[in-house]
């Protein structure tokens, strides 16, 4: 592997880092749930977890943003925040799909075998 594709495969990998931590807190993913059905800004984020202060809230969309799951834009004094699917769709193709493909493969040669 020439130093460009090593760089970039190690790239692809703090990518998936970063993706894969942002998913770990049940909250986070919260968050991408009610990011999901619609943009909303930064307060009104923040009201959908009355459990948490506005401080925690910034922090764990912190954490989103530099996984690139979620896009913010400033309009006025609000900050409207967006659902980025890529980084998600990223993972499922490399990790998810190939996977559920041999489990496919794998149960159509069991039935062959019948």
């Amino acid at each position: 592997m020439s130093g460009d594709a090593t760089r970039a495969a190690d790239d692809d990998a703090a990518d998936d880092d970063r993706v894969f931590k942002a998913l770990a807190a049940p909250v986070r993913r919260r968050m991408l749930d009610a990011l999901k059905t619609s943009p909303r800004t930064t307060g009104e984020l923040c009201g959908l977890f009355p459990e948490l202060d506005r401080t925690t809230v910034l922090q764990h969309l912190r954490v989103l943003e530099r996984a690139e799951l979620v896009t913010g834009r400033k309009v006025g004094r609000e900050r409207h925040l967006a659902l980025a699917p890529l980084p998600i769709k990223r993972l499922h193709d490399r990790w998810i799909g190939d996977y559920a493909r041999a489990a496919v493969d794998l149960l159509g040669r069991l039935d062959d075998d019948r």
